[in-house]
């Protein structure tokens, strides 16, 4: 069984398409991160374990999801329908063949789904800013990836925001871990980003990576 972190902050719209489509041998691991809509309660209704994260922050999120997880092999993923969990072996498998260490999917938008320019802008500088600082060939910050549990608690990942999805690439480059993308499809999301679909949250995320490159 693999755990998949799906931080959340009220997503009830979308949690029964991820949480019906995720595949046989994958549990998910709902992070409520102070959702009011009931996402949480939701999602336990729908079978999933949740683990409520009452500090605000994407990083807070993802990490009490990964500290509640029990599988050596640890998936995340965002839970807005923008990402099918169909696909989520395409960041497993390489991990558990043992030939990369960590794996990030690279999203190709589908027909319809919304990438904002300032998005895919601000994705490109930070990628390529992993590439300048780290030698490692990612095009994309995907935040579907793959690791394996114990390592990757043991980088000492310390963003609670939303500087933790570069914080673990950047920790993990400097270890010496393989990290390697791999092709997911970006579809088109339930409601509006919470991130990428206004300049402020984009802002906001940039600041926060901004934090971290510093």
């Amino acid at each position: 069984m693999t755990d998949v972190v799906l931080p959340v902050l009220d997503e009830r719209e979308a949690l029964p398409w991820v949480l019906g489509r995720m595949p046989a041998g994958y549990e998910p691991i709902v992070a409520d991160n102070g959702s009011t809509d009931g996402s949480g309660e939701l999602a336990a209704a729908l079978g999933a374990r949740v683990v409520h994260e009452p500090r605000p922050g994407f990083g807070a999120a993802c990490f009490a999801g990964l500290s509640a997880s029990r599988s050596e092999i640890v998936c995340f993923m965002d839970c807005d329908a923008s990402f099918d969990p169909h696909e989520l072996s395409r960041v497993t498998d390489p991990v558990a063949a043992g030939t990369a260490d960590l794996v990030l999917g690279a999203r190709r938008p589908a027909p319809g789904a919304a990438w904002p320019a300032h998005a895919r802008l601000a994705n490109a500088a930070l990628a390529w800013e992993l590439r300048r600082r780290t030698g490692v060939q990612l095009t994309d910050l995907g935040p579907m990836r793959a690791a394996r549990r114990e390592p990757l608690l043991a980088l000492g990942i310390r963003d609670r925001r939303f500087g933790w999805p570069l914080e673990m690439v950047l920790r993990a480059a400097a270890a010496g871990w393989r990290i390697e993308e791999a092709p997911v499809t970006y579809l088109a999301r339930e409601g509006r980003s919470k991130v990428t679909g206004t300049v402020r949250g984009t802002l906001r995320a940039m600041r926060d990576m901004g934090g971290v490159l510093g």
